[in-house]
C-alpha cells in the first residue's frame, strides 16, 4: 500500500507570483521554500548584493516564522549567486541570521536568474512542527 503525502502551502502574505508556484510548502514535517530579494511590492530591491542578500534572509526568516519555527529551524540552505566575489558579503549577511549548530549550507555560481536583476537567491529546507 502507497502512503499519500500531503503537500499544505503556507501562508507567507508575500507578494503572489506571476509564475505557478508557492513561496513555501511543507510535507510530512519538512519546509520547502526558495526566497528571492523582493519587497513588499514584488520588486527586486536596489542597492547590490548586500541589500539584496539582507532582503533574502529577511524573506526566508518570515516564511519560516508563517510555518511555526524560526532560523533555528533551518536544515539546509543553498545559496546561489550570479557572481563568486559575491559570495564574502553574502556570508557577512547570511552569519547574521543563523547560529551554531549551523545549517547544512552549499554556494553555487550561476550564469542568472529569471529576473535579471536579481543577484542572489537561497533555496531552503527547514523542519515544521507537526500538526
Amino acid at each position: 500500500m502507497t502512503e499519500s503525502i500531503t503537500t499544505t502551502p503556507i501562508a507567507t502574505g508575500l507578494p503572489q507570483s506571476k509564475a505557478p508556484l508557492e513561496w513555501a510548502v511543507s510535507a510530512n514535517g519538512i519546509l520547502f521554500t526558495a526566497q528571492i530579494p523582493i519587497d513588499a511590492s514584488g520588486q527586486v530591491v536596489a542597492g547590490g548584493i548586500e541589500a539584496q542578500a539582507r532582503q533574502t534572509m529577511e524573506n526566508l526568516k518570515h516564511t519560516l516564522e508563517c510555518a511555526g519555527g524560526g532560523m533555528a529551524s533551518l536544515a539546509q540552505a543553498l545559496i546561489y549567486v550570479t557572481d563568486r566575489a559575491h559570495l564574502p558579503v553574502v556570508n557577512q549577511v547570511y552569519g547574521e541570521y543563523v547560529t551554531q549548530p549551523y545549517p547544512n549550507r552549499a554556494a553555487i555560481i550561476v550564469s542568472g536568474f529569471a529576473r535579471e536583476e536579481m543577484l542572489v537567491e537561497i533555496v531552503a529546507y527547514a523542519a515544521t512542527p507537526h500538526p
